[in-house]
This record gives C-alpha cells, sequence and structure tokens, in this order.
C-alpha cells in the first residue's frame, strides 16, 4: 500500500473516531435541552405504543356495540373505554392506538423512501457535473406541483388506500430532499480528502459512499427528521379526504374525518385523533430542531 493510501485510510479510520465521538455529544445535547428531551420521550412512548398496539390495546378496535354508541371518555356507561367510544360504538384509545400505528407507518416508510431516493438524486448531481442540470430541472419541475396534488393523481390512477397514499407521499418528499443533499454535497466535493481520494484511485461509488454520502448524512437525516412530521400531517389530510385508509381501518386522518359530522353531540370522536396527530408532529418538529442545533457546526460555535 502507498504512503498515499496509508494516509488516507488514517484520515478515514480518525474521521471514524470523531463521528462516534460527535454521535455522543449530539445525543448529551439533545438531553440537556429539556424540549428535545421531552420530545423524544414522547416519540419513544408513541412508538412503542403504536408498535405494541395489538398486545396493549385495551379492546377489539374494530368490535362494535351500538349500544355504547358516542359513549362519553370515561362515562358511566362503558367505564372501561377511557376515551369513549365512536359512532359504532368502538373503543376510541384502542383505535387511536392502531392508528398511530397506521399514520406512523406510513410517514416512515414515505420519507425512508423519499428521502432515500431524494438523497441519491442530489448527491449524483453535485457529483457527476453533467447530470446536474437534467436532475435538478426534474426536482424543480415536481416542486412546482404542490404536494396534495400528487395525492389526487396517483389516487385516480392507483385508486384510494394506504399504498397510493405511501407512494403520493414518497413522491411529494424527494425534490426537498434532493435539493437539501445536493447543496450539503457541493460543499463536501471542495473538501481536500475527496481530491486525495481520486489520487489513489478509488472508484466514483466509493468516494460517493465512504466521503460524500457519509459527510452529508448529518444535514439530510435533520431535514428527514422534519420531514417526517410534515409526512405526517399530508398523509392524515389526503386520508381526512378520503384518498388514504378505507373504513375500518383505524387511520388518524380518516378517523378525524368520520368524526367530524358529530362534532356537535359528540367532539371527542374526532377531537382525540386530531389532538394525536398535532403532538406527533409537533414533537418530530421539535426534535428536528434540537438535532440541527446539535449537529451544524455553526450553531454550536
Amino acid at each position: 500500500m502507498t504512503d498515499a493510501a496509508l494516509s488516507l485510510q488514517s484520515e478515514a479510520d480518525q474521521r471514524a473516531i470523531a463521528e462516534i465521538r460527535r454521535k455522543n455529544a449530539v445525543w448529551r445535547r439533545i438531553l440537556r435541552d429539556p424540549a428535545a428531551a421531552a420530545a423524544a420521550f414522547f416519540l419513544f412512548v408513541i412508538v412503542g405504543a403504536a408498535i405494541l398496539a395489538p398486545l396493549i390495546a385495551p379492546h377489539d378496535p374494530y368490535a362494535s356495540n351500538m349500544r355504547l354508541r358516542f359513549c362519553p371518555p370515561m362515562g358511566d356507561r362503558c367505564p372501561s373505554f377511557l376515551l369513549g367510544a365512536d359512532n359504532q360504538g368502538r373503543d376510541m384509545l384502542s383505535r387511536i392506538l392502531f392508528g398511530l400505528r397506521a399514520t406512523l407507518g406510513m410517514g416512515v416508510i414515505a420519507v425512508a423512501v423519499g428521502g432515500g431516493l431524494g438523497a441519491l438524486i442530489g448527491l449524483n448531481a453535485a457529483y457527476f457535473k453533467r447530470l446536474d442540470t437534467p436532475l435538478m430541472r426534474l426536482v424543480d419541475v415536481l416542486l412546482s406541483f404542490p404536494s396534495i396534488l400528487f395525492g389526487l393523481a396517483i389516487a385516480a390512477v392507483l385508486g384510494t388506500g394506504l399504498f397510493s397514499l405511501v407512494i403520493a407521499l414518497s413522491v411529494a418528499a424527494v425534490p426537498s430532499i434532493a435539493r437539501i443533499a445536493r447543496g450539503a454535497a457541493q460543499s463536501i466535493m471542495q473538501q481536500e480528502y475527496m481530491e486525495a481520494g481520486r489520487a489513489v484511485g478509488l472508484g466514483d461509488a466509493a468516494l460517493i459512499w465512504r466521503y460524500l454520502a457519509r459527510n452529508c448524512w448529518p444535514t439530510i437525516l435533520i431535514y428527514m427528521t422534519l420531514q417526517l412530521g410534515q409526512a405526517i400531517l399530508l398523509g392524515a389530510a389526503l386520508s381526512f379526504l378520503g384518498l388514504g385508509a378505507q373504513p375500518p381501518t383505524a387511520e388518524l386522518g380518516s378517523m378525524a374525518a368520520d368524526g367530524r359530522k358529530f362534532l356537535q353531540i359528540a367532539p371527542s370522536v374526532s377531537t382525540f385523533p386530531c389532538a394525536a396527530i398535532f403532538l406527533v408532529v409537533l414533537a418530530f418538529n421539535v426534535l428536528g430542531d434540537a438535532l440541527r442545533d446539535a449537529l451544524d457546526p455553526k450553531l454550536r460555535q
């Protein structure tokens, strides 16, 4: 192995150690922020509850009992229904737990797929100059359409349902993350270790993965965390319009839509799902802001 290769390998090892230290410092900084720590704890509990919904739900979320229709929260008629019952006599707490499972799963999958594709587009646009113009013009075209139009168009082609909704949210997440990834990658391309990697004969794939992507991931991760809250909110809005999960599937947006007809006689049927959406989106936004503060060197100075 040549001296240049040894030097590059040593630099890579030092950067890996620095990366581990930076991750630990990030978590310490987040835990010192009361709002961020509360948001992280809340999301940990919510995600755990959504995953374990089949085990911890007190009742079958799809079992109807018309005698308990519109039972108020912790009412005398249904003391075991802590959050009351909906218009079909189904336990609201159980349905919210399963609704969180569908809503969070939908948002996570959409951001993971759309964010991964967007990051790939942005990194390749920054690395391969000949691809920059066509890829970014494609991104500009996607940005010119409101996200809700993707849902309407895809629902018209594929039909309503969670699968169509995930595709729409994934497509909507691509352009903004692609632009963020391209901006972060362009600054990395100016670093000396990129030139050193080319000098020792590393291929394009190795340079993109080992140096470009690994140094851009903090910025991409921050934006994906913020995008997750937006994806959940957009998915709930599309479900509210009837483009997402179809009855009787428990999903927070469709549950809020079902309860809007009964706001005067049973406001809890719509209020509780809306409150769950609000708290989850708020927690993701707070955590995303904290990650930005912890990972952005300019904000740490």
